[in-house]
């Protein structure tokens, strides 16, 4: 799925949709932008932090609207008196809601003995650092992350990448799946296995997400960090330690 704030850069029309004099400022947004973007599903419109624009939310998509539905604005709101960003905020919970749908029973999960922090991991089996980020497993247990994995191919649906995936799943039980991944993670073969599996679901929550590679590692605060964190960086990250 394209992300709409491209299609609607690419549109680049926005000035060209009219509002009515009369109508509230989410109606007119609502108006342009599905003008601009047929189809748009868009989850909330609200005020943002600067007077005379909204924010507008559809799935992890935020873009920033003026209040007559004329301009679109892309990209972070800063608060440079206190050095917090705006937006981040916001993005981190849609991240949160959208992986709600997906429960821990359509996951692989590896878990700490003492959790401190669940981490959610977008892989790809054929992926080098993502095959790195698994043989470290057992550290980032040690420091307290649980991590559960979703399946992100990146070459895509029938790729070897994406049977192999469908395989760990269809191995068995939990117990059996974790065997399984670590195996074809090793780059050992596996035996080539088929059913009922979330592996769709997961891309598609990639897709949603903005994902662009693999390993992509989101966070229970719901933070998104693209590419391979080793097991003490990500502990002192998420125990929020300065300079991590």
């Amino acid at each position: 799925m394209k992300k709409i704030r491209n299609v609607v850069l690419a549109a680049a029309a926005l000035s060209l949709a009219s509002s009515l004099a009369n109508a509230s400022p989410e109606d007119s947004i609502r108006k342009a932008l599905e003008k601009v973007v047929p189809g748009i599903e868009i989850t909330s419109i609200q005020p943002a932090p600067i007077d005379g624009l909204y924010e507008v939310m559809a799935g992890t998509d935020l873009m920033y609207v003026t209040k007559d539905g004329r301009y679109f604005m892309s990209g972070h709101i800063v608060d440079l008196k206190d050095r917090k960003d705006l937006t981040e905020p916001r993005l981190a919970a849609a991240r949160v809601k959208l992986l709600d749908k997906i429960g821990k029973d359509e996951m692989v999960v590896f878990s700490s003995n003492q959790p401190k922090h669940t981490v959610t991991v977008f892989t790809d089996i054929e992926c080098g650092y993502c095959r790195k980020l698994h043989s470290q497993i057992a550290d980032y247990e040690k420091e307290g992350i649980s991590v559960q994995y979703l399946f992100f191919p990146r070459a895509g649906k029938g790729s070897p990448a994406y049977e192999e995936a469908v395989s760990v799943w269809c191995a068995g039980d939990d117990e059996a799946r974790r065997t399984a991944m670590t195996k074809a993670k090793s780059g050992k073969k596996i035996e080539a296995k088929t059913c009922d599996n979330p592996i769709d679901a997961h891309m598609a929550l990639g897709e949603d997400l903005g994902l662009r590679g693999t390993p992509a590692i989101l966070t229970d605060s719901g933070e998104l960090i693209p590419g391979y964190v080793d097991p003490k960086r990500l502990a002192a990250r998420l125990n929020g330690d300065v300079g991590s």
